[in-house]
């Protein structure tokens, strides 16, 4: 029995949610990691110093906010260019025709997907080069650290592609073109 349509769209928008709702993941853990950064930095130590008790080893706290933060910023980049939230400017797109200005704006996902293809590739090269690689306070790979750019500009390169070939609707077709 063949899957209907609905199903398909219903496990499309499921998938598509899935950079988003990791994004939202990341940005908690990243604000739990600062807080406990402060909590262990400046409650923590003042403790163990006034009742003259062995330190606390925090310094795991920064890889883990720099993990977070370089997937958040990562996958932010890609999920952007499927939300239109880049900053673009559109002031040509204006004084064109609709149809030259669709023709840009394709040419312009492209140019993203281009892009993203050189930050995945580049990124499985420094994956490669630093696999095996033990970060100093957690001792994870550091490969996975640059893992963000392979998974972001894997992203990058399906919105990319889906917006230039129509796939992905427009949010601003409604604004392209001039008379």
């Amino acid at each position: 029995m063949q899957p209907t349509i609905n199903a398909i769209e219903r496990h499309g928008r499921w998938l598509a949610m899935l950079p988003k709702i990791l994004i939202a993941a990341l940005l908690i853990l990243a604000i739990l990691d600062m807080l406990v950064g402060v909590l262990l930095r400046y409650v923590v130590v003042a403790i163990t110093d006034a009742l003259d008790l062995p330190t606390v080893n925090f310094f795991w706290v920064e890889e883990v906010g720099e993990f977070a933060l370089a997937w958040l910023t990562a996958l932010g980049a890609a999920v952007a260019i499927i939300e239109r939230t880049h900053f673009a400017l559109g002031f040509l797109l204006y004084l064109l025709p609709a149809r030259a200005a669709r023709a840009l704006e394709r040419l312009n996902h492209l140019l993203i997907a281009g892009f993203g293809a050189l930050a995945a590739a580049y990124g499985w090269k420094l994956c490669m080069l630093n696999a095996g690689l033990a970060s100093p306070g957690l001792q994870i790979d550091l490969a996975w650290l640059y893992a963000s750019s392979v998974a972001a500009g894997g992203l990058m390169v399906i919105y990319g592609l889906g917006v230039a070939a129509g796939l992905i609707e427009r949010r601003e077709a409604a604004t392209l073109g001039g008379p």
